[in-house]
């Protein structure tokens, strides 16, 4: 059996995809997450075999949701649904882990398949979503300008979420300071420094402030 957890903000995409994933035998949903944060709580909490991740989502998008639940579950296989094609959004998923990509116009026969896919250890890409894998492959073997190393520019690098919360950790404010001037919760704002770490290849925020000035994020 496929344990199967949902994330998607639309409850009644959620509720759609349920109906169609239940219906098969050897599937099943486990869960059900409105948004990022809900997400990575419930993929610890229930340890699906696969998550089915939307990209834009309150709270905490998919892709920094992608790199906690990676960071601490790694057998847990994600694939990424959402209506997003585009060359940014297909890089920060694959680049935060995610095992496919398949977008929301998918037919259900389409979308089972990648779920059997993923579950096996394969990955799947769309094919819009291949095509700019690959374009954006050719780019980097051509000596382009896409760079996939450590060194990227920082609206590469970091969201614009994590780039706010970066330049607040800059100024000396603490967890709950960030958290009041962002209007989130302390708990998510941890989440965002942690990503920054792990992004940013450090292990404190002094390091991460001083690795930020180097790249000239700040």
């Amino acid at each position: 059996m496929i344990r199967v957890l949902l994330a998607d903000d639309h409850h009644v995409v959620r509720e759609g995809l349920a109906t169609i994933v239940d219906l098969e035998e050897d599937i099943r949903v486990v869960g059900q997450a409105g948004d990022g944060a809900e997400a990575v709580r419930l993929t610890l909490e229930h340890e699906p075999d696969v998550v089915l991740m939307d990209l834009q989502m309150p709270n905490m998008d998919g892709a920094e949701a992608i790199h906690h639940i990676r960071q601490q579950l790694l057998d847990v296989r994600i694939l990424i649904l959402t209506t997003y094609a585009d060359e940014e959004h297909v890089l920060a998923g694959i680049k935060a882990g995610a095992h496919g990509y398949l977008l929301k116009d998918a037919s259900p026969d389409r979308l089972l398949e990648a779920i059997r896919t993923v579950y096996r250890g394969e990955s799947s890409l769309g094919s819009a979503v291949a095509a700019t894998v690959l374009s954006r492959f050719r780019d980097v073997m051509a000596g382009g300008k896409a760079r996939l190393n450590e060194e990227e520019p920082a609206d590469q690098l970091l969201t614009p979420r994590e780039q706010e919360v970066l330049e607040l950790v800059a100024q000396g404010l603490r967890n709950q300071d960030i958290a009041e001037e962002l209007v989130i919760s302390v708990r998510t704002v941890k989440v965002h420094v942690s990503n920054i770490l792990g992004k940013l290849g450090v292990n404190n925020r002094t390091e991460a402030v001083a690795e930020a000035r180097r790249r000239g994020f700040l």
